[in-house]
């Protein structure tokens, strides 16, 4: 991409109707650039609707995401359990594919009582098996396990940036709140901030900062990581010097608010970025 674009987590609140081509609509009517499909629920668009998002996105200039179901463990000692988890990762991709979304993301897994060697073997083999799946179909879609926010949950920066530098067409998804949270109050200034994409450009190269997908958010957490997110002002996440990493880093892709506020925060987080 050319720039980073700043957008919502679904629908933005201050759309008039609740379907999807509306809330691409009222993104566009925001200033903002992106919108995620939130699949986080349910898979909640069709074959046949997907074509009618796709058109709409393209008709306001709206670049798509998409965020996989909550319900997945790619580490499932449960046959059904991990076939399940799979099979809602490869119908996000095919139905946000035919949206015309780029990029969709999904928390991996909990470790369970496994060894972070062993989960990590196991979650990079599924996921290799995932992409194998949607290369076969055709389907482009960047495929991006996303930084968790609790310490039980796979998805440390260190995890993902290694799993995307052995699979092709996988990148992490990086939510610098989640990281916050994670670590119980670290990750959260200008060198931090840094070190992250510095990490990312060593291990993935320069074109992995020019093509992020990133969620930012208020968080609460305590030591056992992430318990909700909250707006921006009425959190300690210190999105300024955030934005003012990525600016001097020039990342570009895409930024979701994930707010309560979503379109508040995100043009919140936008501001702050064009005046960095």
């Amino acid at each position: 991409m050319k720039q980073l674009l700043f957008g919502t987590a679904g629908i933005p609140v201050s759309a008039k109707g609740s379907g999807t081509s509306e809330g691409i609509t009222e993104v566009r009517n925001l200033g903002l650039g992106v919108m995620e499909l939130e699949f986080v629920r349910n898979i909640n668009i069709t074959e046949q609707k997907a074509p009618e998002v796709k058109e709409a996105a393209e008709r306001n200039n709206i670049v798509l995401t998409c965020h996989a179901p909550y319900f997945i463990n790619l580490n499932s000692k449960e046959k059904a359990k991990l076939k399940a988890s799979i099979g809602r990762i490869l119908n996000s991709a095919r139905i946000a594919n035919l949206c015309g979304a780029y990029s969709f993301c999904f928390h991996p897994g909990f470790y369970m009582e496994d060894t972070k060697e062993k989960t990590f073997e196991n979650i990079k083999n599924n996921i290799k098996g995932i992409v194998d799946i949607l290369k076969n179909e055709n389907n482009k879609i960047w495929v991006r396990p996303e930084t968790t926010g609790k310490g039980s949950q796979f998805g440390d920066i260190n995890e993902l940036i290694e799993i995307s530098s052995e699979i092709e067409q996988v990148l992490p998804c990086v939510d610098f709140s989640h990281l916050h949270a994670r670590s119980n109050g670290k990750f959260n200034n200008f060198d931090e901030f840094s070190n992250i994409l510095g990490l990312i450009e060593k291990k993935l190269g320069k074109k992995a900062l020019e093509n992020m997908h990133i969620h930012v958010a208020g968080i609460a957490y305590g030591d056992k990581g992430e318990k909700h997110h909250l707006n921006l002002e009425q959190s300690d996440f210190r999105y300024k010097e955030l934005m003012n990493a990525l600016k001097d880093f020039n990342v570009r892709g895409v930024l979701i608010s994930e707010s309560p506020s979503i379109e508040g925060d995100a043009l919140l987080m936008k501001k702050a970025y064009d005046s960095a």
